[in-house]
């Protein structure tokens, strides 16, 4: 879609939802945006909620060009911030076909890897035509699954997340390395390293979850 594509997102990911999927009543389409990378951050810095100093300035980003977008296809646009009931965007992305649980249960995306966001979706009421998902998950054919190894404290397994446990690594000074430059675990997909996903945005995500 190159109106997504001009507001610096992806379309990564679109299903034709079934009735006890989650989406809004007469939806025949749903599309999942996620940042179109490597050009998202530096586009997103530029905007005014990067530069205004108020809180959520990524959320409030996502809400005014995602709305804008649902506004110009005649879609409704859905987050997944913004308090609870919340939207299952981690069912909503495995119903796409192009995103799997990993072995550390994060959601791995087909060309993001780990490093997988999504910034909203839109329930568009038609059928559009969907190219079927050719892909498999690629934990299948990775054989080190570098990402069972690679969180320090062991706060990332097949167990799943340890939140607690994360926090306060990274606030303290052994956790510099995740807080500068991204979670270790995410980075170590194979497939997040070709994504282009900027060290500076993983670095703002960190701090916020922080």
């Amino acid at each position: 879609m190159t109106s997504a594509n001009a507001a610096d997102l992806d379309i990564a990911g679109a299903f034709h939802p079934a009735p006890d999927q989650g989406c809004p009543a007469g939806t025949g389409t749903l599309l999942l945006l996620a940042p179109r990378e490597p050009q998202f951050w530096p586009a997103f810095t530029e905007s005014p909620e990067y530069r205004d100093g108020a809180p959520d300035p990524m959320d409030r980003w996502s809400a005014r060009v995602i709305g804008a977008l649902a506004h110009d296809l005649g879609a409704k646009a859905l987050f997944p911030f913004g308090g609870a009931p919340f939207h299952p965007f981690y069912s909503w992305a495995l119903a796409s076909g192009r995103a799997w649980a990993s072995p550390v249960r994060l959601l791995v995306h087909d060309t993001a890897g780990l490093f997988i966001s999504y910034r909203g979706a839109l329930a568009l009421p038609g059928r559009l035509k969907i190219p079927t998902p050719t892909a498999t998950t690629p934990c299948k054919t990775c054989v080190q699954k570098p990402c069972l190894t690679a969180c320090p404290i062991g706060a990332l397994g097949p167990d799943g997340y340890d939140v607690p446990s994360c926090r306060a690594h990274i606030a303290g000074n052994a956790g510099r390395e995740c807080i500068q430059g991204g979670c270790l675990t995410r980075r170590a997909c194979p497939i997040s390293a070709r994504h282009g996903r900027l060290p500076e945005q993983s670095a703002f995500h960190m701090r916020a979850f922080q």
